[in-house]
């Protein structure tokens, strides 16, 4: 079994290091590689894969959105939401999942409860692969008070469109400026991830104590977004769960095997910390 994560660039995933670490616990033979590719070689690189016998690969910054014309079926989800995570290849063809936003939230309820997530005013910071994942759960798990916070407010307008989302869609000059007014603030924009770590999409100083701030980043493993946050007193939420969670839905399409998640975040946050 031969399976992957393409993004551009790629260098820091660790990916390989849970798919691999899994595969070796479910006693299966195989190999997970980080191959990173452009965008103008996206669609060579898809059919370079397929011809090669991939079993399937995940698909990262910045390919979720245009990978979908290169595939042969797209599950409605993933058609819906526009962005695809996950690839599986059956029989020669291609086909394209979402995992981004079960895995979020499945991490997002180790901190909030039920009630409390479809309670929450939620900004969401970033209209790209990942914010329509998180946005799609999130509005299917019964939140719909989520705002959509993008440096092209046209993008947010979309989103909040085609999901039927009850919040605003603004520009990061208005998100920043009603920091405080929100529950939950969730980053899924590539702002501050290595190794431009001193960079945020936002500044979480003004956000309001007790409300939770969560990056969908996860090296490092607080980035500037969550320590202003932590300093403003607010909770915060790491990208761990969320790469872990969704990785495990990846892992089980391509395997038919569930992944223990719990010890793999627990591995994963100890490795994060020894760099």
């Amino acid at each position: 079994m031969k399976l992957a994560v393409i993004g551009y660039p790629i260098h820091h995933s660790k990916s390989p290091f849970m798919h691999n670490s899994w595969l070796k616990e479910c006693g299966l033979k195989g190999s997970y590689e980080a191959l990173e590719v452009p965008p103008d070689q996206l669609g060579e690189q898809i059919e370079d894969l397929r011809k090669r016998n991939f079993s399937g690969y995940n698909v990262t910054i910045p390919h979720k959105e245009n990978i979908i014309q290169y595939l042969d079926e797209v599950e409605d989800r993933a058609t819906e939401l526009g962005a695809v995570n996950t690839v599986v290849i059956r029989d020669g063809k291609s086909y394209g999942y979402n995992t981004d936003g079960d895995g979020f939230l499945k991490s997002l309820l180790t901190k909030r409860t039920t009630k409390e997530v479809s309670d929450s005013q939620i900004l969401i910071i970033g209209a790209g692969g990942a914010a329509k994942g998180i946005a799609g759960s999130l509005h299917s798990f019964g939140a719909e008070k989520i705002s959509i916070a993008n440096r092209t407010v046209i993008k947010a307008d979309q989103l909040i469109e085609s999901h039927g989302l009850t919040g605003d869609s603004m520009d990061l000059a208005a998100a920043q400026h009603q920091i405080g007014l929100f529950d939950i603030v969730i980053n899924t924009t590539s702002q501050g991830m290595y190794p431009h770590i001193h960079q945020h999409a936002l500044d979480a100083t003004e956000m309001k104590a007790g409300s939770l701030a969560a990056d969908i980043i996860y090296n490092p493993l607080k980035t500037q977004f969550l320590k202003k946050a932590e300093a403003a007193g607010a909770d915060i939420l790491n990208g761990v769960g969320m790469f872990v969670f969704q990785g495990a839905l990846a892992f089980e399409k391509w395997t038919d095997k569930i992944p223990d998640t719990a010890s793999m975040i627990n591995k994963i946050t100890k490795d994060m910390k020894q760099e």
